[in-house]
């Protein structure tokens, strides 16, 4: 997708319009044979239907299914993944042991307007011959997707893109994470912090607290990925932008009262500043076209 001698646009600035972060521009992931990716893409899709699903229950599935697979294996995969089962216990998503964790902020909190509550979450998007991860900042009144990122790694940076670009749209008096390192980061929180955002995180073992998150992506993945079975990172890019475009302009949330997320955020929003779906920046419009020519 990246042309670097493209006189047009800079590295940087193509990596920014396609929601990529530039680290991961120079890395080469690890390859993986169609077997395990077979295994991974299956995680996944169970994943979706029962996410309450721990390694154990998860080997049992995918031995009924045919797979040969141990309890090792898929513990592995599913760490890859970054997927963790949906129930209380001792432990939650990984955490990097020199990040500050900050205190879950929305117990018995009524969730009244738009722009009070954000969250960003990560999940695992499939390719035909690999995988990549995407990043979404959901208001959680409107459940209007502000921003999304993909990332073949799963580091801060395409964490902190998608922040900085939800944050010229508007600004959320909370924002809630699990506590995975992409979001203790310090580049992450001091994001948070300068623009006077007060920081909520899940308790561990509690990911219910943002549930929002994981409809969206079960939502997502239902409706956009696995009805489109991506080639590579183009398809994805461009794939997704529609699927977002339909998400938050187009398809009816019963939840709503059928209303759009899009209606619903910016009908709400009290600031002038604030821009409409068809007044959207010109990186976002752009993104598709450089995605789709590069």
């Amino acid at each position: 997708m990246i042309e670097p001698g493209y006189n047009g646009l800079s590295i940087r600035r193509q990596c920014q319009l396609l929601g990529i972060n530039r680290s991961s521009l120079y890395y080469r992931p690890e390859s993986y044979s169609e077997e395990t990716l077979e295994i991974m893409n299956r995680i996944d899709q169970q994943y979706t239907q029962t996410p309450f699903y721990g390694v154990e229950r998860m080997t049992a599935q995918l031995r009924r299914d045919g797979s040969i697979v141990g309890h090792k294996r898929v513990r592995r995969l599913m760490r890859l993944m970054g997927l963790t089962a949906i129930y209380p216990k001792p432990s939650g998503s990984k955490r990097h042991p020199e990040h500050k964790i900050y205190p879950y902020l929305l117990r018995d909190v009524t969730v009244e307007t738009v722009n009070q509550v954000w969250s960003a979450d990560i999940t695992y998007i499939r390719l035909m011959r690999g995988f990549m991860y995407l990043v979404a900042i959901l208001d959680w009144f409107s459940r209007y997707v502000l921003s999304w990122s993909l990332s073949n790694t799963l580091d801060s940076l395409f964490c902190v893109e998608a922040l900085e670009r939800a944050l010229r749209i508007g600004k959320p008096q909370v924002f809630n994470t699990d506590q995975g390192s992409q979001f203790t980061s310090r580049d992450f929180t001091s994001c948070l912090e300068q623009a006077g955002i007060a920081i909520s995180m899940d308790g561990r073992g509690r990911v219910f607290d943002n549930i929002l998150s994981e409809r969206l992506w079960r939502t997502v993945k239902y409706e956009g990925v696995y009805l489109k079975e991506y080639q590579d990172a183009g398809q994805v890019v461009d794939g997704l932008g529609d699927y977002f475009d339909l998400y938050n302009n187009r398809r009816l949330h019963q939840s709503l009262g059928y209303q759009t997320p899009a209606e619903v955020y910016f009908e709400n929003c009290s600031g002038a500043s604030l821009l409409p779906p068809s007044e959207a920046p010109e990186e976002q419009v752009l993104c598709k076209t450089i995605a789709s020519t590069l």
